[in-house]
């Protein structure tokens, strides 16, 4: 039986037919092979640049040192673990992250020529620095000097020695703290010259004038809180003025001259002092000897007297007689000849006289007539 016939809107759509089958010449299908090959090696490239991309971020922090990383210029961490001990880290690569080395033990240095002239690499070279012509006047605006208390001109160079102690607010207390140290060194070397004389600075004094430098400059970076600690402070050198070497030479010379001079008085004056002093010692130790030595015999006397004192006492005339006959004993010992004079009976007198001739005079010789 025959199906009714519908409308053309209610049959169903046939199918396209397949488009017909175009011919591919060698040449584009090359191209795509190559096209496709390409891509591939386009894929192993950008896996390599992205491998040492990242690869790029390893670092490597010394024994003596720390690092900190940035990230966008801010730390990724805070405080104390912001840092990065020795060894090898990683980091995204830059401008991600940015790592900054600092060194914790070793020393830094910084140098201050604002107090010193001009010189040339030549000069620097030399032992000492070639004169400049007498005639020469000081350049202001190439040569550097320092106004001492007495409103004189003095050449001076130092040397400051520090060491990072807190590399975080080394790092971020200041956009360069290397040149705030430096800034810090020459503040305080022009304060520490109007502090002093140039005679001080140059001769007299030169040991105040080192040690009041690393004082203040120690001070100052204290208070500004960089996280540097001072090891030393020094002056390489100092002098006066090259125009004026000449006259302060001189001034020098006399000084010298004056101190030496000074020194032999001094010496001279130790002298005789020490002499002066080794005689009065000698002339005191012989007087204190003699007081010795009279008070010991005054004292045996006194003895010996306070002995015959009781026999004196008991019988006078006895005393006087035996002390007399002593004493003549004595006196007489070697005499050959002794005449006694006895007292008469009656107690009087008596009276020897002795005629005593003069040397007789020699008879005279007949002379001889020639």
């Amino acid at each position: 039986m025959d199906e009714p016939l519908q409308p053309l809107s209610q049959r169903p759509a046939s199918p396209p037919s397949p488009p017909p089958d175009t011919p591919v010449d060698a040449g584009s299908q090359a191209l795509a092979e190559a096209l496709r090959s390409s891509f591939v090696i386009v894929k192993f490239v950008m896996a390599i640049l992205v491998v040492v991309f990242l690869a790029s971020g390893f670092f490597t922090v010394g024994p003596q040192q720390q690092a900190i990383i940035l990230r966008f210029g801010r730390p990724t961490q805070q405080g104390g673990k912001a840092l990065l001990g020795p060894g090898l880290q990683w980091s995204l690569p830059y401008p991600i992250d940015e790592s900054v080395i600092v060194s914790i033990s070793g020393l830094q240095q910084v140098r201050s020529t604002i107090g010193w002239y001009l010189t040339s690499p030549m000069e620097e070279s030399l032992p000492t620095e070639m004169k400049i012509p007498f005639g020469t006047p000081l350049n202001p605006l190439v040569d550097g000097y320092l106004l001492t208390a007495d409103t004189n001109i003095v050449h001076v160079r130092a040397t400051l020695t520090y060491r990072i102690s807190d590399p975080v607010r080394y790092v971020f207390s200041f956009a360069n703290a290397s040149n705030t140290v430096q800034q810090v060194l020459d503040t305080t070397l022009i304060s520490t010259a109007a502090r002093f004389k140039v005679d001080d600075i140059l001769t007299r004094d030169v040991i105040s004038f080192k040690e009041t430098l690393r004082r203040l400059a120690t001070e100052v970076l204290r208070q500004q809180d960089l996280g540097v600690t001072v090891e030393d402070c020094v002056v390489e050198r100092s002098r006066a003025p090259r125009q004026l070497q000449d006259d302060f030479d001189a001034v020098v010379n006399a000084e010298v001259k004056r101190t030496k001079l000074i020194q032999e008085v001094h010496g001279y004056e130790n002298q005789i002092l020490y002499k002066a002093a080794a005689d009065a010692s000698s002339r005191t130790n012989l007087a204190e000897a003699d007081r010795a030595r009279f008070v010991k015999e005054i004292a045996g006397r006194a003895h010996q007297f306070e002995e015959l004192l009781p026999k004196y006492n008991d019988n006078s005339s006895l005393f006087v007689q035996q002390r007399l006959t002593e004493t003549l004993g004595r006196v007489m010992t070697n005499v050959q000849d002794k005449i006694f004079v006895t007292e008469s009976t009656d107690g009087s007198q008596k009276e020897l006289r002795l005629m005593l001739n003069r040397e007789p005079l020699k008879p005279k010789t007949s002379e001889t007539k020639p």
